[in-house]
């Protein structure tokens, strides 16, 4: 199915003043925030009622404020670990935005986790896929917890080494690419397993959830293709992957390769994997069997973070607000705008959804958006790939992220870096390393003289 062009090319401009229901320049619809500085990612949603902003702003008290070790007079607080990567949530997602992957020899690498599996060999092991998506690394888990609650020992430390190599346009411009070499070292628990399979990531930005968790079903379907039978080059295809409170199979639809149906269950399993905190979702500490000292650390109870407060972080993650577009009005914006569509980029970014009627959460409910995602899988190529599957993600494939706000980056979270694990430093280098489905885009964009490439930039940062 070819999307549909954005608005900016076929109205004139003073349409752009209209309703947020019909123009581009409302990203998140009506919950869109005109906000460009440093907190442009932490409003609440614009039509959130007055009423409900103490929930969002409890939900938020406790994404913003630390954790800390059990036992503690905070008690709704404690339960930190006894292996974590973080004492916060937004450690990682820095002023709700987007994580940085380490410097080169430096190990703090705080809103960058790495992800550890083994692939599934017996039949026990692929059973267990349907529920797991991966089999965690028999003595490190499901993720690399770098710190630790003393006496217990953390697991290791994550190095992260580049190689650069030069890519160029027609012109003769030329840009160098980093490619990210991951090895962890100082292992408080032995080796890792020798068919052990890694990827870093880092933390997306947490703007617009709500309303990507509120697209029906049909409608990301409607733009899967999975045999590519229209011969486009493009078969995206939905993660299926497993919903704890449903227990049954669901679409995927957030992390970057679709591994979780939902915010309460992507929130749970950050608690659990990111911050050592158990929930009703997750009741067990990302203990293995060899890390004796984790099993007999203090415990914050059972569970470790109540529903009520899970329900609060859930309403709070679902009300983020997206920024409105900047400049587009703009001749070199609207140029660019031409460019992204000519190059089919916007066949994976779909420029325009609608949610679905969600009279539990009105905020979101039928709010037309631009968030530049279709929410599937594709094969990025082998580049980008990670060799690690997630459910029925495989090691090249990658969810569409969105690239609404993606143009205030800088402004909120100081850096430019792009990509699953932030080896671009800046838009353009994310463009380039876009392969498999995505190689003939990239190959029009290497077409792009001078001018063509400032017009592609000012499209994307004016997003």
């Amino acid at each position: 199915m070819k999307p549909l062009i954005t608005l900016t090319l076929l109205l004139p401009s003073f349409f752009l003043n209209a309703t947020p229901s019909t123009s581009d320049v409302y990203s998140g619809g009506k919950t869109t925030v005109k906000d460009t500085t440093h907190n442009a990612y932490s409003l609440p949603a614009a039509n959130l009622p007055i009423t409900q902003k103490l929930d969002f702003s409890v939900g938020n008290s406790f994404f913003r404020n630390p954790w800390v070790q059990a036992p503690s007079s905070t008690t709704a607080r404690d339960g930190l670990g006894p292996l974590f990567n973080t004492n916060g949530c937004q450690n990682c997602h820095i002023k709700d935005g987007r994580g940085h992957p380490p410097e080169p020899n430096d190990h703090n690498a705080v809103s960058m986790l790495v992800r550890l599996s083994i692939p599934a060999i017996t039949e026990q092991q692929q059973a267990q896929l349907k529920k797991q998506g991966v089999i965690p690394e028999p003595t490190y888990g499901g993720q690399l917890q770098d710190f630790a609650n003393a006496p217990v020992p953390n697991e290791g430390k994550i190095n992260i080494t580049y190689t650069e190599h030069i890519v160029s346009f027609d012109d003769g411009y030329q840009v160098s690419l980093r490619k990210p070499t991951l090895t962890i070292t100082e292992l408080g628990y032995g080796k890792l397993h020798p068919a052990t399979m890694m990827s870093a990531r880092v933390a997306p930005p947490m703007i617009g959830l709500g309303l990507l968790e509120s697209i029906d079903e049909k409608t990301i379907l409607a733009h899967a293709d999975p045999e590519d039978k229209n011969q486009d080059g493009i078969s995206g295809r939905p993660n299926y992957v497993w919903d704890h409170q449903l227990q049954r199979t669901q679409i995927g639809r957030f992390g970057w390769k679709a591994g979780q149906p939902s915010l309460m269950q992507q929130n749970a399993a950050a608690f659990n994997g990111d911050l050592g905190i158990t929930s009703l979702m997750f009741p067990h500490d990302d203990c293995t069997a060899p890390q004796k000292a984790c099993s007999k650390a203090p415990s914050g109870g059972a569970p470790e973070v109540s529903e009520k407060i899970l329900k609060f972080v859930e309403f709070y993650t679902q009300h983020l607000a997206v920024p409105a577009r900047r400049n587009s009005n703009d001749p070199l914006v609207i140029k660019g705008q031409a460019l992204f569509n000519d190059s089919d980029c916007n066949s994976c970014h779909i420029p325009q959804l609608k949610t679905a009627h969600r009279p539990e959460r009105p905020a979101l409910s039928e709010q037309v958006i631009w968030p530049y995602t279709d929410l599937l899988l594709h094969d990025m190529g082998e580049g980008l790939a990670d060799q690690r599957p997630e459910f029925e993600a495989s090691g090249s494939e990658w969810r569409t992220p969105p690239l609404w706000g993606i143009g205030l980056t800088k402004a909120v979270n100081d850096h430019t870096y792009f990509l699953h694990d932030g080896r671009a430093r800046n838009l353009m280098e994310a463009v380039l390393w876009h392969g498999g489905e995505a190689e003939q885009s990239k190959q029009q964009v290497l077409k792009m003289n001078k001018e063509e490439r400032a017009a592609l930039l000012a499209f994307l940062n004016s997003l």
